[in-house]
C-alpha cells in the first residue's frame, strides 16, 4: 500500500486528479516532473524526477531533508540539526532526517517555459503520516478548516507589484558565488523604463516584450490574470488577478512569483519581488490583498451590507475590527523581510498606522463596495510582495475571526489617513516579531511552537544584518569621526 493510501492523505478530488496526472505522464509527452513545496519563506524547493519515476512517486512521496525547514533567507541552517530533536523539539527531525513531499495532484501544471516539464505542488509529512508542523501550506489549510466550521470560506484577490530589469552582468565568476549566510553577488541591471509616467500607454508599449512574456506564461498556467500595468516607479509593474478560493489564490501566488522570475531570467531579464531594491529613484512595491467571507450555506458574500449608508455588514465590520486589533502582530507575516519596512512611509500610498477608510489609498484597510454590491471587500494594503502567502492569509483569517467572535467595532472611517491618531505599524522587523510574540490570538492560532520557530529564523536574519557595516554608516561616520 502506498504512503498516500496508507494514511488517507488525498481527497476524492485529488484521487481523480491523480488519474489525469498519471495519464499525462504515461502519454510520453513529459520527460521530467518537478516536485516542489513552498518553504517557510514561500520559496519553492524540491526535486526533479524523470517521468516514469514520477508516476511511482505520486503516491509514495519524494524524500527531502528536514534541514529545508531550518534555513533563513540566505539558505543558512540556523537550527542545531544534530542535537536532540534536531533543534526543533521534534525527534523526527534530529540528524537532518528525511520527510516526504506528497504531491497535490490538483495543482499539476505543464511548465510552458521548460521543455517537456511537469510541475506539482507538494505538502510535507513525517514517515508516520503526520504533517510537518512547519509546513505553512498545511498550517493555512488547518486555519481554513476552522473558518469553514464557522460557516465561512475565504475569498481573496491579488494585486501584486514587482520590478523587472534588463540584466547587464550576471556576476557568475567563482568569487561571486557566496556561501550560506552570505548570498552570492546579485546581477547588475539596467532599467526597462524610467518611471514616473504612471499608466501611460507610451511606457507600456516600451515594455511590451516583458508584459507579453508574463501574460503568455501566466495564462498558459491557467492563472486568473486580469490586468498588466506600468506602475509608478522605474521598471516597476503591477499585475492583478480575479478573486477566488483562498487556498488556490495562495498557490497561484507561489506559482506566479516563481514563473515570472524563471521566464524573465531565461530571456535576459531580472524580476524581483523584493519590496524596495537598492536602485536610484526606486519606488517600493506592495502586495494588496483583497478579501471577503463567503457563506458556505448559500455562497453569498457575508460582507455585503443591507442598509443604506453602511460600508459593510455587521460581520464585515467585526472582521475589519479584528484586522485592526491584530494589525501589529500580523505585520511580521505580511512583511517578513527587513527590507519591507522601508515601505511604510507617510504620504506614500503605503500605510504607516492601523486604520481603515472608505476607498482611501492612504489607509491600511481600504473598504470597497456597498449595498447590493456582491464584490464588497476589504483591501489590506500592508503586505510586501515577498511575503509567504499562506502565512499572510492565515494572519487575516485569525485576526478577522477573532473580531467576529468578540464583536469588535472598527470605529469611523479615517479620511485623513496620515493624521488620524491610531496605533503605528511596526517600524522594523524586530518590532514586528515582538508584536507577533505578544499577540495571543495569532500565537494560539498558528501554534506557539510555530511562532517561536518563525521568530527564531527571522531573528537569525536580523542578527546577520546587524553585523554588517552599511554604506550609510560608512558615509555617516568614516570621515566625521
Amino acid at each position: 500500500m502506498s504512503f498516500v493510501d496508507r494514511f488517507g492523505l488525498w481527497s476524492e478530488a485529488q484521487q481523480l486528479a491523480a488519474r489525469d496526472v498519471i495519464a499525462a505522464l504515461e502519454g510520453g509527452k513529459l520527460d521530467v516532473v518537478r516536485f516542489s513545496f513552498p518553504d517557510q519563506h514561500g520559496i519553492l524547493r524540491g526535486k526533479t524526477l524523470v517521468a516514469q519515476e514520477a508516476v511511482r512517486a505520486l503516491r509514495s512521496g519524494v524524500t527531502i531533508t528536514t534541514t529545508m525547514y531550518a534555513k533563513d533567507t540566505s539558505h543558512r541552517t540556523v537550527f542545531p540539526v544534530f542535537t536532540s530533536g534536531g533543534g526543533f523539539s521534534r525527534p523526527e527531525m534530529q540528524g537532518a532526517a528525511d520527510v516526504l513531499m506528497v504531491a497535490d495532484p490538483t495543482t499539476f501544471k505543464v511548465l510552458p517555459w521548460a521543455p517537456n516539464t511537469g510541475w506539482l505542488l507538494c505538502d510535507t509529512y513525517f514517515q508516520s503520516g503526520v504533517p510537518v508542523p512547519f509546513d505553512t501550506r498545511q498550517l493555512f489549510r488547518k486555519t481554513l478548516a476552522n473558518l469553514n466550521e464557522a460557516g465561512y470560506g475565504l475569498m481573496t484577490g491579488l494585486e501584486v507589484e514587482c520590478h523587472v530589469f534588463k540584466v547587464a552582468q550576471h556576476h557568475m565568476r567563482p568569487e561571486d558565488a557566496g556561501q550560506p549566510g552570505q548570498p552570492g553577488m546579485p546581477p547588475d541591471v539596467e532599467l526597462m523604463s524610467h518611471g514616473y509616467q504612471y499608466l501611460t500607454e507610451l511606457r507600456y508599449d516600451a515594455v511590451d516584450s516583458v508584459m507579453e512574456l508574463v501574460r503568455k506564461t501566466t495564462q498558459q498556467l491557467d492563472l486568473p490574470l486580469r490586468s498588466l500595468e506600468v506602475e509608478f516607479g522605474p521598471s516597476q509593474f503591477e499585475f492583478t488577478f480575479a478573486p477566488g478560493d483562498a487556498l488556490k489564490t495562495a498557490d497561484d501566488m507561489i506559482l506566479f512569483r516563481n514563473a515570472v522570475k524563471q521566464v524573465c531570467r531565461r530571456e535576459g531579464f531580472h524580476a524581483t519581488f523584493m519590496c524596495r531594491p537598492r536602485i536610484p529613484n526606486v519606488v517600493s512595491s506592495g502586495w494588496h490583498l483583497h478579501q471577503s467571507l463567503r457563506r458556505l450555506a448559500d455562497g453569498s458574500n457575508a460582507f455585503v451590507p443591507t442598509e443604506a449608508g453602511q460600508d459593510l455588514s455587521p460581520v464585515g465590520r467585526h472582521y475589519l475590527g479584528g484586522l485592526l486589533a491584530h494589525a501589529c502582530g500580523a505585520t511580521a507575516l505580511s512583511t517578513p523581510t527587513l527590507n519591507g519596512y522601508k515601505r511604510y512611509r507617510p504620504y506614500s500610498l503605503a500605510p504607516d498606522r492601523a486604520i481603515w477608510g472608505r476607498d482611501n489609498r492612504g489607509v491600511m484597510l481600504r473598504v470597497l463596495g456597498g449595498v447590493g454590491d456582491s464584490a464588497t471587500r476589504i483591501e489590506n494594503r500592508v503586505g510586501e510582495p515577498a511575503a509567504n502567502p499562506y502565512l499572510y492569509f492565515a494572519s487575516q483569517v485569525l485576526s478577522g475571526m477573532d473580531g467576529i467572535a468578540r464583536g469588535l467595532d472598527p470605529g469611523p472611517s479615517a479620511d485623513a489617513p496620515y493624521e488620524t491618531p491610531a496605533a503605528n505599524l511596526p517600524h522594523t522587523l524586530t518590532e514586528a516579531l515582538g508584536c507577533l510574540r505578544e499577540d495571543t490570538v495569532l500565537s494560539e492560532g498558528l501554534g506557539a511552537g510555530f511562532v517561536d520557530y518563525f521568530c527564531h529564523i527571522k531573528e537569525a536574519e536580523i542578527a546577520r544584518f546587524n553585523l554588517e557595516v552599511s554604506e550609510w554608516e560608512q558615509r555617516e561616520y568614516f570621515e566625521l569621526f
